[in-house]
């Protein structure tokens, strides 16, 4: 097996981020759930995007996140993801190139604009997202560059994509191709809400394609439908090489075979959550691609969530390689 060109290489949507300040009080004027994800369309967007705050306007998207901060700490790191040929898409592909992502997917043209996610942030930290998935959907089979797939050491996948059908045809590709290649293939379930959609879809996923999962507590237990983190950790240590399970403030639990591994949250204070699991992932992988033992692997991904958690906005404000073990 020749030696890999990229660490890391992402699947996701590829999202603008609008990240705003608000009180419980606008959220349920908008009939919204704090803490949750829902999508909108295209005049629920417009309406809800002149009635919020003023924001902080960045590239985004779960893996796209993922992708930026695995980047700063010194990853190789590659993203296919889909915007669309006008402003946005412009804004999305300068920031995440400008952080020393390599992203090749053509723009879409004349289509649907380039995907938006409103994020409103309450005083507790908590995070609403409201997401208008635009040419995201457009993302195919078409758009899984092969060679790609094969030079990159892991395939990350990103469960909020998995909604269109065309989009699952692509993870179901890439992990193909990356298998063949000697590759693995990580998958993040994003959501317990894209869980409870697709629950079948994405057992089916784990069970066949996926050699690293990561997931909270919520996704887990939604995935196996178990009314225990315990007993849905244990159905995930059969299903995949290393399953990585955050818990918030409880830490994080990593199975491998045999082994279990905790690891403990580093302390941080909450100001938005957003980002926070995204974070975890890209430190994991970092330290997992560079050939780091499981507990720094772990480690590196509760120090990159807290740094993400303690401001506004996914992505980190300080230089995490000066943060990380030795």
């Amino acid at each position: 097996m020749t030696a890999a060109t990229y660490d890391i290489l992402g699947i996701g949507n590829a999202i603008v981020d609008v990240v705003a300040r608000t009180d419980s009080a606008f959220l349920t004027r908008h009939d919204m759930h704090k803490g949750s994800m829902r999508l909108i369309d295209s005049a629920a967007a417009d309406a809800l995007y002149a009635d919020m705050p003023a924001g902080i306007e960045s590239s985004g998207g779960s893996a796209a996140n993922t992708c930026a901060v695995a980047a700063g700490l010194g990853a190789r790191v590659a993203y296919i993801g889909k915007v669309a040929a006008d402003q946005l898409g412009d804004v999305f592909r300068h920031d995440i190139e400008a952080v020393g992502v390599h992203f090749p997917t053509a723009s879409l043209a004349g289509g649907a604009p380039t995907a938006r996610c409103l994020i409103l942030v309450t005083p507790d930290g908590q995070r609403t997202m409201n997401t208008f998935l635009g040419a995201c959907v457009s993302l195919s089979v078409a758009d899984v560059d092969p060679a790609l797939v094969a030079a990159s050491a892991v395939t990350y996948l990103e469960g909020y994509l998995f909604d269109p059908e065309e989009a699952q045809a692509a993870f179901k590709k890439a992990a193909a191709i990356a298998h063949q290649a000697g590759r693995q293939v990580a998958l993040t379930l994003s959501d317990a809400f894209c869980v409870n959609r697709h629950r079948a879809a994405f057992l089916d996923l784990v069970a066949n394609d996926v050699d690293i999962l990561f997931a909270n507590e919520a996704e887990i237990t939604a995935l196996y439908e178990r009314n225990s983190f315990e007993e849905a950790a244990e159905d995930a240590r059969q299903h995949v090489s290393i399953a990585a399970l955050t818990r918030s403030e409880a830490g994080s639990l990593i199975l491998r075979g045999s082994e279990t591994v905790l690891i403990a949250a580093e302390p941080a204070s909450l100001v938005d959550t957003t980002g926070a699991g995204d974070a975890y992932a890209a430190g994991f992988l970092a330290g997992l691609t560079a050939g780091r033992s499981l507990e720094i692997c772990g480690r590196m991904g509760s120090i990159a969530a807290a740094e993400v958690i303690g401001h506004y906005g996914a992505r980190p404000e300080t230089d995490l390689r000066r943060l990380m073990p030795g």
